[in-house]
């Protein structure tokens, strides 16, 4: 994006797209998303905004919508299901990744690194649950600015470009109002006519607090909707939730669609009276709806008056904070990945608050173990990038199947 709108297309200036991907990184949920409408917005006002922001969603979410329906009615063919292990096998290399990557990148200090280690302590020793860590770390970074102790938001935030906002203001404030009524509405109606228990109330209500709590990235949120999906509410197995990250890897637009995924699975097994089918299709609009009208909201409303938000140290430390405990989120996601993909068995041990999920070694899968370290080798040493490794390790486990191991 800065390559095109900044270099090529010359569309913004350096100063005015880090000024905006800053205000966006402040932002709960998927900043590509939210930069692409900031970056249409100051171009072309709200429809420049509208147009962005959907069309770099919209692609992404009809392949998800595609290969949700195809994994529902296909999936559990013995060749479907051997592909699907090398894209499990892929996703936990990938998941490591993304944890290295943004490890060398958040924990530059032993602050940013206690908070990562408490944050994946409390995930996979305590079982807190995963907005409660965030606003923990949040506060906890405003608290050590308020006190004297560094921000640890590093560089400040680069100062606004051209002007030229104002005059785009015009109309911003229907929409938000607008953007909060499809967002919230369907949610209320939901829960006053089918009631709390109902899957079409349970997508709205969850991934409408998913929405406001989606901070640092799609990895982070996973371990939330692992913990609250497949854990809580029952909507999908462990290992659909790996082939769900695997599908949204491979697909274009932003890796949070892989949410639009489990409310279809969640919808498709809970239809009621309806075709499965045709529930699974309500149940991703419903959560794409629920998921990304915020993102528009908060861009659309806060744009306006993003130069209030510059400089402010504490609002910059409390991200950081949230930013490094992100590290120990991933951390728990990796470990609750290897542990269902590489392991078919194993137990829950308590003692006191701590509870602790240990594979049983003797269950420990081989050709699991292999694929992960091809997919390894493929993103580490031979530097492919998602596409491929993922490619890479469905066609193994065809072979494998194949060759009949």
């Amino acid at each position: 994006m800065h390559r095109v709108a900044v270099e090529e297309k010359r569309w913004l200036d350096e100063p005015r797209f880090l000024h905006a991907l800053n205000f966006c990184m402040l932002l709960p949920g998927p900043e590509a998303q939210q930069l692409a409408t900031y970056v249409g917005w100051l171009l072309h006002g709200i429809r420049g905004g509208l147009a962005a922001g959907l069309l770099f969603i919209l692609p992404g979410a009809v392949v998800m919508a595609a290969l949700a329906a195809v994994y529902a009615l296909y999936g559990r063919l013995p060749a479907v299901e051997a592909a699907f292990l090398g894209v499990k096998a892929a996703v936990l290399a990938l998941v490591v990744e993304a944890l290295l990557r943004i490890g060398a990148r958040a924990l530059r200090d032993g602050f940013a690194w206690a908070l990562a280690c408490g944050a994946f302590a409390a995930l996979f020793l305590f079982d807190i649950p995963f907005p409660a860590v965030i606003a923990a770390a949040a506060l906890l970074g405003g608290a050590r600015a308020f006190f004297g102790g560094g921000s640890g938001a590093g560089e400040a935030a680069a100062p606004a470009g051209p002007t030229g906002s104002a005059g785009r203001r015009s109309g911003t404030g229907r929409l938000a109002l607008i953007l909060l009524a499809v967002w919230l509405l369907p949610t209320a109606v939901l829960l006053a006519w089918l009631g709390g228990g109902h899957v079409f109330s349970g997508i709205a209500v969850f991934f409408s607090k998913m929405a406001v709590l989606t901070f640092g990235g799609a990895y982070a949120v996973l371990s939330w909707v692992a913990q609250e999906a497949v854990a809580a509410r029952g909507w999908l197995a462990p290992g659909e939730m790996l082939d769900a990250l695997g599908l949204a890897e491979t697909t274009p637009g932003p890796l949070i669609l892989v949410v639009e995924f489990v409310g279809f699975l969640a919808a498709w097994r809970e239809a009621g009276g309806l075709d499965p089918l045709v529930a699974g299709l309500l149940g991703a609009g419903l959560t794409l709806c629920v998921t990304f009208a915020p993102c528009f909201l908060f861009i659309f409303a806060g744009a306006p008056h993003v130069e209030r938000l510059r400089g402010r140290p504490g609002l910059q430390a409390a991200f950081a904070g949230v930013t490094a405990a992100v590290v120990g989120v991933i951390a728990n996601l990796s470990v609750w990945f290897a542990l269902n993909v590489l392991f078919a068995e194993g137990a829950r041990t308590e003692a006191g608050p701590v509870s602790v999920y240990l594979p049983d070694p003797a269950s420990l899968d081989l050709k699991a173990l292999a694929l992960a370290a091809l997919a390894a080798v493929a993103l580490f040493v031979l530097r492919q990038g998602a596409f491929r490794t993922l490619a890479l390790a469905a066609l193994a486990g065809l072979a494998l199947f194949a060759a009949g191991l």
